[in-house]
């Protein structure tokens, strides 16, 4: 039978969304009915008058509701809708609100919305429905926004209607708007309902209330694991990682079982506190209920084990999820990142926008945080470059991060360049700033971009002042950062054990040995490693034996088993020339199985790092770098340089302590950078321990015969090198 103008007219209820032929879903369900013919045919039927009892007989309420729950794409939901246009019943309550359920659990939220345009009075099942899929696909102002038209025409919400608007407002969110739902759920009766009741607790803990949440579930008379979940996330959410862990032992005691939703919030508490050990109990909780595939979990593990240092072990979730999202990328991109497993971090973030995956400002944080790491000025810049170019060029974090990398990369004057260029300068820029030029000891432009802080109103922190004082303390500012550090408390700054230790190196190494001693002594705070440790080392450099011998112990009764420690106290006796204590300290690191951490040095060339060790002669240009170490040994000597012995070792022959001062890590890494570059081009070099007294003084006379700027950064600071002078001024 051919179509009739009227069929072919409204078998699309919004012609302009869909193709112009389809196939009847309903004609491939049809057979479960036993109904002898096509709906269409049965339309026939219907319009006749030879079977009339069939019309009173046949439930189309249930026949059509069926179609719908089996709908499994758009277009099976469309023809049901035609076929309900078809035969005129587009007015059934019940049937609307089954459509427009299904077209959102397929996601298609503005057919759905459409859907319920068209009929001319909802009732609250089919308001339910509109608002349900909002708020489940995070429309949230939309969902309060039906909310709202709801109320203006009279319809009264029930208590399915409450917990998805609750949602919404959690999820905006909107305080005030919640507050009024809450009040009208006492004035409709709901203050019972647990269903209701579990979703405005969770609206609290989402809008950081969590004190009132904390209310809502003291006065539920029954809690059931959604009750728990809500509080144990609200407070993970809300920085209280330990009364989420005590709520999650409350809950387990009252035999409760967790769902998937509660493990994640737990799993996120032990990350935060660092709690590995607790963290695998609750990974074997999860292998025990069968969820060890779940996705939020997944991403949860990745990150507890990343966070806690077990890159390897959270590599492997990753690479469990075909299809990483952004907070799973995240995870691991800073695990890396914050475990010193930068490159890896680097790659991972290669790889990612090299997928098109779209990145966040924490993505992009973790990244500048990896790049500083690396320490390559070649990756700082390819890493500026790539932010300039992304929506995260205005974030001031990233900038702040910016700052950082290009001042640990050793390029202080690009980490003033994206200072200047960042139009929002908060506290966390300037401190940025001012912490890299600390660490290049350009104290005096650290204390002037101070004073310009000051003047543009914004209060430092106590970041502000550790950059500060590490300023003065490189530079040998001590009236300044003695006055620096007295100012603290007038910012309302409780001054730490890092500003105590670096005030206590400042004075140490300007020789108010006594004075730093006096400090120590009344602190109002127990003295830590960090403290000793800098008397100890101010005690090395101008050769105080008893004062570094107390430091000393005193740093052995805190870590007994740091070999730094025993390693700073050997070279003060080497520097006052106590071969006997020397060795009576190799003695004593020998029997607690101590070592010295072996030196060495890196060198960027052309973007790759190169890394030398004292002696080293693994390299493929071995032959060359020593011929190049051998010419510059000669030409320091018909310059006039003699290494400074004090602190070698004692038991090498003159000849045998010449050829290992001048074969130390550095002093290589030079040689393989004049060999591997154009005359002029500066060399950046990155050393793991404190620069020796020796290769410090040979640099600078290098840099003056090479013509070079060479800069090396150490343990402690960056040094600039030129024309026989260094940035430090010889104090460091």
């Amino acid at each position: 039978m051919a179509s009739s103008p009227l069929l072919t007219r409204i078998s699309h209820p919004f012609p302009s969304l869909y193709p112009t032929k389809i196939t009847p879903f309903y004609l491939a369900t049809e057979q479960s009915f036993k109904f002898p013919s096509t709906p269409f045919n049965f339309v026939k039927h219907l319009s006749s008058n030879d079977n009339p009892t069939i019309f009173h007989n046949f439930n189309f309420d249930s026949f059509y509701a069926n179609l719908i729950d089996n709908s499994s794409h758009k277009i099976n939901i469309t023809q049901v809708h035609a076929k309900l246009l078809l035969l005129g019943i587009q007015q059934n309550g019940f049937l609307v609100s089954k459509l427009v359920n299904a077209a959102v659990n397929l996601g298609e939220i503005s057919y759905a919305r459409k859907v319920f345009d068209k009929f001319p009075d909802p009732d609250v099942f089919l308001w339910n429905a509109i608002i349900r899929g909002y708020s489940k696909y995070n429309l949230f102002a939309s969902a309060v926004e039906m909310y709202s038209r709801m109320q203006v025409l009279w319809v009264s919400p029930d208590g399915y209607t409450l917990p998805h608007v609750l949602k919404a407002c959690g999820g905006i969110p909107s305080f005030r708007m919640g507050q009024q739902v809450h009040g009208q759920i006492f004035r409709l009766g709901f203050e019972k309902d647990v269903f209701v009741q579990n979703g405005v607790v969770a609206f609290y803990a989402k809008c950081g209330k969590i004190a009132s949440a904390k209310v809502v579930f003291d006065r539920l008379e029954i809690r059931n694991v959604v009750s728990w979940t809500s509080m144990i996330s609200g407070y993970a959410q809300n920085g209280q990682p330990i009364e989420a862990l005590r709520f999650f032992d409350e809950m387990r005691s009252t035999g409760v079982m967790p769902d998937w939703i509660a493990l994640v919030s737990v799993i996120r508490a032990h990350t935060d506190v660092e709690d590995l050990e607790h963290g695998k109990s609750i990974h074997s909780c999860v292998i025990k209920m069968g969820l060890e595939f779940e996705p939020d979990l997944l991403i949860a593990l990745t990150a507890m084990y990343a966070k806690c240092g077990q890159v390897m072990v959270a590599r492997s979730f990753f690479n469990l999820v075909k299809v990483p999202n952004l907070i799973l990328w995240n995870a691991m991109i800073s695990g890396y990142a914050k475990n010193g497993y930068a490159e890896e971090a680097v790659k991972l973030f290669r790889d990612m926008i090299s997928h098109n995956i779209k990145t966040d400002s924490i993505t992009a944080r973790s990244a500048v945080l990896a790049c500083a790491q690396v320490g390559s000025f070649d990756l700082a810049r390819w890493m500026d470059n790539y932010i300039s170019k992304s929506e995260h060029k205005d974030d001031v974090f990233v900038n702040s991060a910016l700052i950082d990398m290009f001042a640990k990369c050793g390029n202080v004057d690009m980490a003033r360049m994206v200072f200047n260029r960042t139009l929002d300068k908060d506290v966390v820029v300037w401190s940025s700033m001012i912490v890299g030029y600390g660490l290049h000891g350009r104290g005096r432009e650290a204390l002037d971009l101070y004073q310009l802080m000051r003047q543009s109103g914004v209060s430092p922190n106590a970041v502000t002042f550790l950059g500060l004082l590490t300023a003065c303390n490189h530079s040998g500012l001590v009236e300044d950062g003695w006055q620096l550090f007295h100012c603290m408390k007038d910012y309302g700054i409780e001054p730490r054990h890092q500003h105590y230790s670096c005030l206590v190196d400042l004075l140490g190494r300007s020789g108010y040995l006594d004075q730093a001693y006096d400090f120590i002594m009344n602190m109002p705070i127990e003295p830590g490693v960090s403290v000793w440790g800098a008397l100890l080392s101010a005690c090395k450099i101008h050769r105080h034996v008893t004062l570094g011998e107390y430091a000393a112990e005193r740093l052995f009764s805190l870590e007994s088993y740091n070999t730094g420690h025993y390693v700073q106290l050997s070279n003060l006796y080497a520097s006052a020339r106590m071969w006997d204590r020397v060795a009576k300290i190799r003695v004593l690191m020998r029997e607690k199985g101590l070592s010295k951490d072996l030196g060495y040095s890196l060198i960027e060339i052309n973007g790759k790092l190169e890394a030398f060790r004292v002696g080293d002669k693994s390299h493929p240009r071995s032959k060359e770098i020593f011929e190049e170490l051998e010419s510059l040994e000669r030409r320091l000597k018909q310059a006039g340089f003699v290494p400074d012995r004090n602190s070698s070792l004692h038991d090498l022959n003159e000849e045998e302590m010449e050829e290992t001062l001048c074969n130390h890590s550095e002093r290589l890494a030079i040689a393989f950078g004049l060999i591997s570059t154009a005359q002029g081009t500066t060399l950046r070099i990155t050393k793991n321990l404190r620069a020796c007294i020796n290769c410090h003084s040979a640099t600078k006379l290098i840099s003056k015969l090479v013509n070079r700027e060479i800069i090396v950064r150490d343990a402690n600071r960056f040094h600039h090198f030129k024309d026989g002078v260094c940035s430090c001024g010889d104090y460091w």
